[in-house]
């Protein structure tokens, strides 16, 4: 579901596009006759009267649905999907008229409204635009209508006006921002193809706070285009590309100093985890050498007990002998 709001001055020149279109459909009214155009026409400029100073009071909707819900659509829904959208848009206790136009291939309908509501005061339109984006996506989601995968499957051939211009400036930008390194390049490049670009400043400094683009007389600023065209985003996807790619060399460089950071770390660690010395290692020399003496001993006695008569001889006159000295 796409909106597309315009305000205008004359209701005669409006009603009768809308009306007399071949084979328009008037769908709904709410305050006006619709015998005749004329009574439409009569009606609207009544009600007006009540707010003379008013300029634009004519407000001129167009609602628009893929091809793809066109099953989903008939009369009725479309009347019911146009007075939600009309509460949300915040314009009620007014004139307002609904026509269906078949001159296309997708569903689309009208809505001419009053901008001098019933009890004369004025219906604002600021921020109208911005709000008319976000109810016609609240209300394709709520009712489950499709939603388009963006601007670059839109036919372009099929638009005319303010949105043809809209979107030769979307195709303009896009390209030229990807062979660009900074927004003055954006400007330069944009320039040979009849598109001014014109940037915000904050007040009394050289900060940029907006982008807007012109071709003709027609004015966007960057975000109205498309949300991808506002200055931040613009210059961050420019600055992105335009960011020198690592070499391997300079890859590898990066894992090895971040391996030697890590040893480090981990040496760090282990060394600051110590809180006593570490065991002198003699003692254990000398434990192990005392067993080995002991060890020795055991086995010197088992060789004993199995020594030569011979020796066994000697062991015994050494033993006599020993007795005799003791006596």
């Amino acid at each position: 579901m796409i909106g597309k709001v315009i305000t205008g001055r004359s209701f005669g020149g409006c009603i009768r596009y809308v009306v007399q279109k071949n084979d328009a459909v008037i769908l709904d009214a709410a305050g006006v006759r619709m015998q005749q155009v004329n009574q439409i026409i009569n009606d609207f400029n009544l009600q007006r009267k009540y707010n003379p100073n008013l300029g634009k009071a004519v407000g001129h909707i167009a609602l628009s649905w893929s091809v793809n819900d066109a099953a989903k659509l008939n009369d009725e829904v479309m009347v019911m999907l146009a007075k939600e959208y009309l509460q949300k848009m915040k314009i009620h206790d007014t004139q307002y008229l609904i026509v269906k136009h078949r001159d296309k291939d997708h569903p689309h309908i009208h809505i001419v409204y009053n901008r001098v509501s019933n009890n004369g005061k004025t219906i604002s339109d600021n921020f109208q635009k911005q709000r008319n984006v976000l109810v016609a996506k609240e209300l394709t989601l709520k009712h489950g209508l499709y939603i388009s995968p963006g601007k670059e499957r839109v036919n372009r051939q099929q638009l005319k006006g303010e949105d043809k211009i809209k979107y030769e400036l979307f195709d303009a930008i896009r390209g030229a921002s990807k062979k660009v390194k900074n927004i003055n390049e954006l400007k330069q490049v944009l320039a040979k193809q009849g598109i001014v670009t014109h940037l915000k400043f904050k007040s009394g400094t050289t900060e940029v706070q907006g982008i807007s683009f012109s071709k003709g007389e027609y004015k966007f600023k960057g975000s109205e285009i498309d949300r991808s065209l506002s200055y931040a985003k613009l210059n961050q996807a420019i600055e992105q590309q335009v960011k020198p790619e690592k070499s391997l060399a300079d890859q590898l460089r990066e894992v090895m100093e971040n391996a030697k950071q890590e040893r480090e770390s981990q040496d760090e660690t282990e060394q600051t985890t110590y809180l006593k010395p570490e065991p002198e290692t003699h003692y254990l020399r000398q434990s192990l050498s005392a067993g080995a003496d002991l060890l020795g001993g055991l086995l010197g006695n088992i060789a004993d007990d199995d020594d030569s008569p011979e020796r066994k001889r000697r062991k015994k006159n050494e033993q006599q002998q020993s007795r005799g000295i003791s006596r």
